[in-house]
């Protein structure tokens, strides 16, 4: 301790006394530090878990997705030709109709001339 200025009234145990408060009082401020380091860590990582599952999630919507589309397509086409199917018996229907309509029209008005 050549760096401290003697003080008759302050004994050396006081001044040792001293020292070790402080050494004691960076020990708890380094002990904290460490704890928090620690903390951080284990807060980090678990971010990382939840990252990794987050990105597991994401792909599996994706794949889902993907399946979906397929399917509406699919579902898309089959209702197209369904429509069309009924369409053209709807067309077909009419001309049937028109025919049976003016077909004996046709004869009845050929009879009496």
């Amino acid at each position: 301790m050549p760096d401290e200025r003697y003080d008759p009234h302050i004994s050396r145990d006081a001044t040792q006394s001293k020292s070790e408060a402080q050494m004691q009082n960076i020990q708890a401020t380094l002990d904290d530090t460490t704890q928090k380091m620690h903390q951080n860590v284990n807060s980090i990582a678990a971010r990382g878990e939840r990252l990794d599952n987050l990105q597991d999630k994401t792909d599996n919507l994706a794949v889902s997705a993907q399946g979906f589309r397929r399917g509406a397509n699919r579902v898309r086409k089959q209702m197209w030709w369904k429509d069309m199917k009924m369409r053209m018996c709807i067309i077909v229907g009419i001309i049937i109709l028109l025919l049976i309509i003016i077909i004996p029209s046709g004869m009845w008005n050929s009879s009496f001339v």
